[in-house]
C-alpha cells in the first residue's frame, strides 16, 4: 500500500507542475501613501480604486504609509511600487538605498500627482518620477493633448482631452521621458511651462520602468472612467505586462 501511494504521488507530480505553470501567482503591487507635506483628501478614494482595479484586472495591492516596508526582502515581493500623492521627505538613507536596488534589479514604479512633490534632495528619485513639482493655479477645466496614443496608459484616450483637475507646473524634467499627454496652456490660466509642458510621461531608468501621471488630484478622478483606465495602463506598464 505504501508503496502504491509513492507511485501515485511520483505520477502525479508532472500534472501539479503543469497545473500551476498555468496558473502562476498573481504580480503583487505596493501603494505607498506616506506624507510629510501636504496631504491630499484624495488619498482614500485613491487607494479603495486601485484595489478595486486590482480585484477586477488580476493583480494584488497592499497599501501602506509605513516606511518599513522599503526593504530589500519586503521589495522583492512586489512587481511594481505605486506612490499615490506622497508630498516631502518620506524615506531615510537605508530606505532610499534599499529602493534604488529595487528598481535596479527590474522593479517597477508608479508616481500619481504630487509624487512629483516628494523628495527634492534626492537627485536619484527626481530623475526616476522625472520631474518636479513648482506651483499650481487654482482647481480648473484645462485642455490636454494626448500625444501618444499607442500607449497601454493613452490608447483608450481621445486626442483631446478636457477636464477638470489640478495642474502642476514642473521644474527639472528629466530629458530622457517619453512624454504621453501634454496640456493646452492658452487653455486655462496659471502655466508656467510654455509651449511643452508635460502631463504624462513614461520611461526606463537604472534598470526599471517608471510611469507619471499628473492627474489625480481631485477625489473626482478615481471614479472617472477614462482616468481610471489611464492609472490602470500606468500600473500595467510598470508591472511589466
Amino acid at each position: 500500500m505504501k508503496n502504491l501511494i509513492l507511485l501515485l504521488c511520483f505520477f502525479s507530480m508532472p500534472f501539479m507542475l503543469l497545473a500551476n505553470a498555468d496558473h502562476p501567482a498573481k504580480p503583487r503591487i505596493l501603494v505607498f501613501s506616506k506624507t510629510g507635506g501636504f496631504r491630499h483628501s484624495s488619498i482614500a478614494v485613491g487607494k479603495a480604486a486601485i484595489i478595486k482595479l486590482g480585484s477586477e484586472n488580476a493583480f494584488d495591492v497592499d497599501t501602506t504609509e509605513n516606511a518599513a516596508y522599503f526593504n530589500q526582502d519586503s521589495l522583492k515581493k512586489y512587481a511594481a511600487v505605486v506612490f499615490l500623492q506622497t508630498t516631502g521627505d518620506i524615506l531615510d538613507a537605508n530606505q532610499k538605498a534599499s529602493f534604488e536596488k529595487y528598481i535596479q534589479a527590474g522593479g517597477g514604479f508608479v508616481g500619481v500627482h504630487a509624487a512629483t512633490d516628494t523628495e527634492y534632495n534626492w537627485p536619484w528619485y527626481g530623475a526616476l518620477v522625472g520631474a518636479y513639482f513648482v506651483s499650481h493655479p487654482n482647481q480648473q477645466v484645462a485642455v490636454l493633448n494626448v500625444v501618444d496614443r499607442t500607449h497601454i496608459s493613452t490608447k483608450h484616450l481621445p486626442a483631446v482631452w478636457k477636464r477638470k483637475d489640478e495642474w502642476y507646473n514642473f521644474k527639472n524634467l528629466n530629458k530622457d521621458i517619453k512624454v504621453l499627454i501634454t496640456i493646452d496652456e492658452k487653455s486655462y490660466k496659471g502655466g508656467i511651462n510654455g509651449d511643452f509642458h508635460p502631463m504624462a510621461w513614461y520611461h526606463n531608468y537604472d534598470g526599471g520602468r517608471s510611469w507619471y501621471t499628473e492627474l489625480g488630484h481631485t477625489e473626482e478622478s478615481y471614479t472617472e472612467e477614462n482616468y481610471l483606465k489611464h492609472l490602470l495602463g500606468g500600473i500595467l506598464y510598470a508591472i511589466g505586462g
